[in-house]
């Protein structure tokens, strides 16, 4: 499935994905940086494994993604949503946001993000909650590939 949106199509769909398109939009964020060649799969398995996912394209460019893990009955977490910094401002991140809330509308949504982001979440009717009052906390494990800068 595809649309249009803003002049740009938005691709659904898991399979395909070009490893070298992710690791682009992920060096952009900050993300990733010298991927080993041997390492570069990683970047379309992502996708393989995810419950949902969305692309943005630019003619052949891809200039944004966003992938889901879900359960697809009452929780889901956008994993990573991120979108080249020339394209950021235009409403592509929201529009992704949307997308997905639409694959589980009556579910509970998490964003794995980091805390400068927090305002775009909200923007997007995310609560950012306080801890204290709900007890709700993340704890991250870094693995090896983590300590010696593979992401």
């Amino acid at each position: 499935m595809y649309q249009y949106f803003n002049g740009l199509v938005i691709r659904e769909g898991t399979e395909g994905v070009p490893a070298e398109n992710v690791e682009a939009l992920f060096q952009d964020a900050g993300w990733a940086r010298n991927t080993p060649s041997w390492q570069m799969e990683k970047y379309s398995l992502i996708f393989t494994n995810s419950t949902w996912a969305f692309t943005v394209w630019d003619g052949e460019k891809m200039i944004g993604m966003v992938r889901v893990l879900s359960d697809k009955i009452m929780a889901a977490t956008i994993m990573d949503l991120a979108v080249l910094s020339e394209y950021r401002g235009k409403g592509i991140g929201k529009k992704l946001v949307e997308l997905c809330l639409q694959k589980l509308p009556h579910g509970d949504w998490f964003a794995h993000t980091s805390a400068n982001n927090f305002s775009f979440y909200e923007r997007c009717g995310f609560e950012v909650k306080d801890l204290s009052q709900n007890g709700t906390c993340a704890y991250y494990g870094y693995i090896q590939a983590r300590k010696v800068g593979h992401r």
